[in-house]
């Protein structure tokens, strides 16, 4: 498919597409960029973090991946072989700092080296005044502080190698308010501090530490209901995650993994303490915008919106277009 096709699809979902075709996008892999390489991708079983590990394994490298389910993992493990790729696979819990320690040390002992790291694995909880203790000690332990752990336990190895590369996964909750987000939009704010102070410090040492930060992204966990739904109501969640974003629509996995990629290569030597957004402009158009851009779409594009986001616009209904 032509790169061309790929720019805002279908803004109305009028086709009846199924759900592969709703979440389909490929990317030209570039060939050898990382051979020799070896990459830890935590949360490497399913979503942004799959798709990580298989789009470096196209590109060469060799893979270590984790996941809290093993017949994830075993699936996800059958999936990278069966394109020749070469990975381990880690059962446990982020949470667990022993886990973290086994993760680094044993993927030297099979490869001999460690390159990259991807840190992926976090958990989506959400919870505002109603948050418990164990609901900030999981999401505390295995967000921000599994990422800093990890890093810690690779930067040994990545210094016998001469220097190395890291990738956070924050989100777009770590820079904005969300309704009873606290305990997923603290961590992932926690994520981007992690990120410049672990630049600051790593960067004598050769290696670059980054960070991404998606919007809504169609992963298993939020494409659930797209493969529950009948297929209107498939077309109008789709239409409905779009909103609010400059390109129409939410992401894909790929999306990620590219950026992600692009941050662990050579291709980004002189980028480190940085996030990308990998948002579809979503924090760049703000609350304005959004609603400016609602109406525009609904005037000019005669695209459809639902009645709550319809109230919104009342003014905005002079401005002209």
């Amino acid at each position: 498919m032509k790169t061309t096709d790929y720019i805002n699809r279908d803004l109305n979902y009028d086709g009846s597409l199924t759900i592969e075709e709703y979440v389909s996008r490929r990317r030209d892999f570039v060939p050898g960029r990382f051979d020799g390489k070896v990459a830890i991708v935590t949360g490497g079983t399913s979503g942004i973090g799959f798709s990580a590990a298989q789009e470096l394994g196209r590109e060469g490298a060799r893979l270590a991946i984790t996941g809290r389910n093993p017949e994830t993992g075993k699936k996800a493990v059958e999936e990278l072989e069966k394109e020749g790729i070469e990975v381990i696979y880690f059962a446990g819990d982020m949470k667990d700092s022993a886990f973290c320690k086994r993760i680094a040390d044993e993927t030297y002992l099979k490869y001999g080296r460690i390159d990259c790291l991807v840190n992926n694995a976090f958990l989506f909880i959400m919870h505002g005044l109603d948050a418990e203790d164990k609901d900030w000690d999981d999401a505390f332990f295995t967000g921000p502080v599994g990422y800093a752990r990890m890093i810690q336990n690779v930067v040994p190895y990545m210094e016998k190698n001469g220097g190395g590369s890291i990738v956070n996964v924050s989100s777009i909750s770590g820079h904005i308010a969300q309704t009873n987000f606290w305990t997923y939009s603290m961590m992932k704010g926690a994520v981007g501090q992690l990120t410049k102070c672990a630049a600051l410090d790593l960067a004598r040492m050769n290696i670059r530490v980054n960070s991404i930060s998606p919007a809504t992204i169609f992963t298993r966990i939020t494409s659930q209901a797209l493969y529950e739904d009948d297929r209107k109501a498939r077309r109008a969640r789709m239409k409905a995650e779009g909103q609010g974003y400059m390109l129409n629509r939410a992401g894909e996995p790929v999306e990620c993994a590219s950026t992600i990629l692009f941050l662990l290569s050579d291709d980004a030597s002189y980028v480190t303490g940085s996030d990308y957004l990998v948002d579809g402009g979503f924090i760049s158009l703000g609350s304005q915008g959004s609603l400016q851009k609602v109406y525009r779409d609904r005037e000019k594009y005669k695209l459809e919106y639902s009645d709550n986001i319809m109230k919104g616009l009342s003014a905005y209904e002079d401005e002209p277009y």
